[in-house]
């Protein structure tokens, strides 16, 4: 379904370990209307539902709800750190088109 590189878990990781928000609960990847490109990644903390696709890596749990799923299948998450920022990126095989910051696409 989606691929987490490691500095991605990582990162996941850390948030769960230390954001109070975020305890007890998983990573919910989904995709919401708007951007610059029409569509846009989203991340919330949240609980898992039944209808739910669940991505596990490296005990890191990642939940999809089904609309997303047709968008972001086959999608890499990455996280990364540099002088201009630090934040997930996003590789998405089904995307025809994003806008520059990299956070929305089109189909």
């Amino acid at each position: 379904m989606i691929t987490l590189t490691d500095p991605a878990v990582r990162r996941i990781k850390n948030i769960l370990a230390t954001d109070p928000g975020a305890h007890g609960k998983t990573m919910r990847l989904y995709v919401e209307g708007g951007g610059c490109a029409g569509f846009q990644y989203a991340f919330a903390f949240d609980d898992k539902k039944d209808d739910d696709t669940v991505v596990a890596q490296d005990e890191v749990e990642v939940v999809i709800d089904p609309m997303s799923a047709v968008y972001l299948a086959g999608l890499q998450v990455d996280y990364t750190e540099s002088l201009t920022g630090a934040g997930f990126r996003f590789s998405n095989p089904n995307a025809s088109g994003s806008c520059g910051c990299g956070k929305s696409f089109n189909v």
